[in-house]
Formats: structure tokens, sequence, C-alpha cells
């Protein structure tokens, strides 16, 4: 991903809309988000190693979240690829679409990217540049979120709607990126946009993931989000008021990020919103002090702020009461 500086745009939104959604969402939802085990999910991610685009990695990981998935009753589809690096590397892509309810027409979409970047390009020590991204945060933390609602969901379908179907992407080949080339990042995220898994799919609205389990994490509101997706972004930073995690998500606009979500919103036309760590203060990057880097490993994911983000997720997803 890609942060961009831009001038702010200010936005203005529906008002009696924006009441609905608040008040629709303010009821706390009883059911606990176990950092425990999303903490164990992003684990397991990195014992494999970074999952590099053509490692042997990559492909046991994908096995692996494929499996998981199934495990929690949810349908897998997998959507190889074959796509082309900035560089002229072919990438053997595998974006993995699991569906809850997949029957339901009314559905909400959840998504992250799996991939690890394959140069540690960001590390303060240059000698480490050519090294692999363990991808603990970057990566394995949103893949780690979806896993374990997934596992909420298998739990406690009868808490939600009966009419509500749930879609979890893992995108692939995000992070074989060069600022150079504009269009390098998110390379899954823009072949499936292109290829959707179903003709004329449309969740009502995404949410994607994105470095939501580093230390010291806070999330503002994304400037792409809300320029193409406000009420979700209203929706979400209200749910997270709800749960108690307002000093995580602030009030406040972040940078305008090329990240998944662009393609999601920009050519499948679905309005997505980008959940994505913002370090304003961070010298080394606005992402955090490990993206990009050889710490970005489990020794720095905090499961306080995966907590934070489940959470918000559980309050939103199970919040939804009628179709709107």
């Amino acid at each position: 991903m890609v942060l961009t500086v831009m001038a702010a745009i200010m936005l203005t939104g529906c008002k009696g809309q924006k009441q609905n959604v608040r008040d629709e969402a303010s009821e706390v939802v009883a059911l606990a988000f176990s950092a425990d085990s999303a903490y164990h999910f992003c684990q397991q991610q990195c014992d494999f190693g970074p999952r590099t685009m053509n490692s042997e990695a990559h492909e046991q990981c994908g096995r692996w979240i494929v499996s998981k998935f199934q495990d929690y009753g949810l349908e897998v589809i997998e959507q190889r690829a074959t796509l082309k690096g900035f560089d002229g590397t072919p990438l053997l892509s595998n974006n993995i679409i699991a569906q809850f309810r997949p029957e339901c027409s009314d559905r909400l979409l959840i998504c992250a990217h799996w991939d690890s970047r394959p140069w540690a390009d960001n590390d303060p020590d240059e000698a480490n540049h050519t090294k692999p991204v363990m991808a603990a945060n970057d990566g394995a933390s949103g893949v780690g979120v979806m896993l374990e609602l997934a596992r909420l969901l298998h739990a406690a379908d009868s808490m939600l709607r009966p009419d509500l179907g749930i879609d979890f992407i893992c995108f692939d080949a995000e992070d074989w990126g060069s600022d150079d080339h504009a269009d390098s990042w998110a390379l899954g995220a823009q072949h499936w946009a292109a290829h959707p898994h179903r003709q004329g799919y449309k969740p009502r609205y995404g949410i994607l993931l994105d470095m939501v389990g580093g230390q010291g994490a806070t999330f503002y509101q994304e400037r792409f989000s809300k320029m193409k997706a406000p009420q979700v972004v209203d929706r979400v930073w209200h749910a997270a008021q709800v749960v108690g995690y307002g000093s995580l998500f602030l009030q406040k606009e972040g940078g305008y990020i090329t990240d998944d979500h662009g393609p999601v919103n920009d050519v499948a036309g679905i309005p997505c919103i980008d959940i994505i760590a913002y370090y304003p203060h961070c010298e080394q990057s606005n992402f955090g002090p490990t993206w990009h880097t050889v710490d970005d490993t489990m020794d720095h994911i905090d499961r306080h702020t995966l907590k934070a983000v489940g959470q918000t997720l559980v309050q939103v997803i199970w919040s939804e009461k009628v179709k709107r």
C-alpha cells in the first residue's frame, strides 16, 4: 500500500441516513471477539515463514487458510491466476473467497491481503533491503481477524440476521509493488474486481483490514474511504465508540492510501473502506516502525489492537437489523 499526501477534502453526508445507521448500531452486541484466538491465527500464518509470491510457504499457507474457513462451515472459492509484477515476474496468485450463507442475496464483504512483501526495503538497515518481510502485521493480522470472525459466525450464526450473508476475501499479490509503478500494488484485488467470483456480485458494502494488529496502532479515517463510502466510515467508527475503542478509532482524517479497497470501489463499484493503522508521528513511516522491515514479526503484534478491530467488526456485523 502507498500513502499519498493531498489536501483535505470536506465531505458532507445525509444527516438522516447517518442518524439511522448510528441508532441501529448503538446497542452493544453481546458477543466477545477473542484476541487470543486472532493472535493464534496470526502466529500460525507466520509459522509458515514469509508468504512471498511463488514460494512454498505461500502455497502451504494458502492451503491452510482454505482449510480453516472450511472448518467453520464456509464455502471456499480459490481464484487462481498468473499475474505480472512490475518487474515482469509472473506471480502465481490465489484470491481466497470464503462465503457464509452463499444463498443470501444481501451480503457484506470483509477483506484483507495475505501475501508478504518480498523485500524489507523500508528497513533502517540497508543490508536487510533484499530480505523478505514476515508480515505478521502487514498481512497476517487482517486474515487473523477474519478467521476469528468466521469462527464466531459458525458458533453464533443464530445471533446474526437470518437473511444476511458474509463474504471474506483474502486478496493475494498486494505487496509486490513499487512506488515507481502506480498500478503495481494490489494486483490480486485488481484481478478480482475485474473478474468477480460471481457474476453481478454486489454486496452492500465492504471493509478492508490492513495492518490491524500492531503495537501502538491508531486508526484514522482514510480519505479515499471517506470519499467513496462515507456512511460505512461513519458506521464503523461509531461502532468502535459503542464498544469502547474510540481511543483507537479516532475522529480524524488520515491520508489517501493506495490499497486493495481502490479497485473494489473503482472497478467493482462496491463502496469499501480501509481500516488501516496510521502513525502520524512515526519518523520511520506513517504505517508504523515495522512497516516493510524485518521487524514486522509476532513480537510486535498487540492483542489489544486485534481486540479493538475485531470487536468493532462484531458490532458492525451483528448489529445489522434490516436490509436498507
